[in-house]
């Protein structure tokens, strides 16, 4: 491909350099070779970019970078061209229709032509499956599920009865969706009295799920996650949560039952929100905290359990961090004080 027609894919523009010169690959800067195309977004790596070998480089407008031998592209955002520019030479794997015959289906299911089942696959009764979805070996479709066009469902995920997937759902290898949430009730000689969990979970178009992630259906109604959101591995989603729209939830959160997430919120790694709360739109709550409480539209928080103002938190970090110095300055005073009043410390 072109520079020049790199560039008008991914929305930037060519600063120096010859926009004719053929473009094969994008790779990061320490290992992009000759003919390719690499980024500097973060300006901390900017000491690294005269030891690349790549041909061109994606920077964000104000970046002051400049190499003899590179191309200099702009762009308002270089890691999102990066990102471009990779799915244009990584497009996504096409995989012929085909239905495997080790592959289980009941009769009732209703499956558009131009779909891959994969072996070991078994489908339920009064599942709907739209075009162009792939499901690989060994899933589990349970009854009355509904499959959008273009979704890809991995080996060993388990779609549990009556899910709802929109378009071009993503869900990686080992994810339970709609699995019975968390729900019991204490009788009169204090044994677990198991809640019926009757509602399903509704994955909204573009929904990306990792491995390994649990999303529980509701005891009653549907847990939902909103069109755009994006899951990581090994996250714990209980019944009756409602996410947003182009929401992160990084590995190994945990949302209790009945929480609700706003739009565009990103809770890092090992987060945990207790139930029955709400966190608004755009909030975000950094790796390891954990809140009791709801939180505002467009807060940070962070500082661990429970997590606080995240300006706050790092104020209260360094404070930690002099507490050694402190206590010599504390003792001193005690030492000094000792000897103005004549007695011994």
């Amino acid at each position: 491909m072109k520079l020049s027609e790199l560039a008008d894919a991914t929305r930037t523009r060519i600063e120096s350099g010859d926009p004719d010169q053929e473009i094969t690959a994008a790779a990061g800067l320490d290992v992009a070779a000759p003919g390719q195309i690499t980024f500097l977004a973060n300006p901390k790596y900017t000491k690294d970019v005269p030891s690349t070998k790549a041909s061109a480089i994606f920077v964000n407008e104000t970046a002051n970078v400049a190499h003899p031998d590179i191309t200099i592209v702009r762009a308002k955002d270089a890691y999102l061209a990066y990102t471009r520019a990779l799915r244009l030479f990584h497009p996504d794997t096409k995989v012929d229709a085909t239905i495997h015959p080790t592959a289980v289906i009941d009769p009732t299911a209703r499956i558009a032509d131009d779909v891959f089942i994969g072996p070991g696959v078994v489908i339920g009764r009064n599942v709907a499956i739209e075009s162009g979805v792939q499901i690989h070996a060994n899933a589990v479709i349970y009854d009355d599920t509904q499959i959008g066009a273009d979704c890809r469902i991995y080996s060993g995920v388990a779609l549990r009865a009556a899910t709802i997937l929109g378009q071009r759902v993503i869900i990686h290898n080992n994810t339970v969706v709609g699995s019975d949430g968390f729900g019991y009730a204490k009788d009169e000689d204090g044994h677990w009295l198991k809640i019926p969990q009757t509602g399903r979970v509704v994955l909204e178009d573009d929904v990306e799920i990792g491995a390994g992630t649990t999303i529980d259906c509701a005891s009653v109604g549907e847990t939902r996650i909103g069109r755009g959101t994006k899951i990581d591995n090994m996250v714990q989603i209980g019944h009756s949560c409602t996410i947003g729209e182009d929401t992160l939830l990084c590995s190994q959160v945990g949302l209790a039952g009945s929480t609700t997430i706003g739009n565009r919120v990103i809770l890092a790694g090992q987060v945990g929100v207790a139930g029955h709360l709400t966190v608004g739109d755009d909030a975000v709550l950094m790796a390891g905290a954990g809140t009791f409480k709801s939180v505002e539209p467009g807060k940070i928080l962070s500082g661990g359990i429970p997590a606080f103002d995240h300006r706050e938190s790092l104020k209260t970090m360094a404070a930690i961090r002099n507490l050694v110095n402190l206590q010599k300055t504390v003792r001193d005073l005690e030492r000094r004080l000792a000897e103005v009043e004549g007695r011994e410390v």
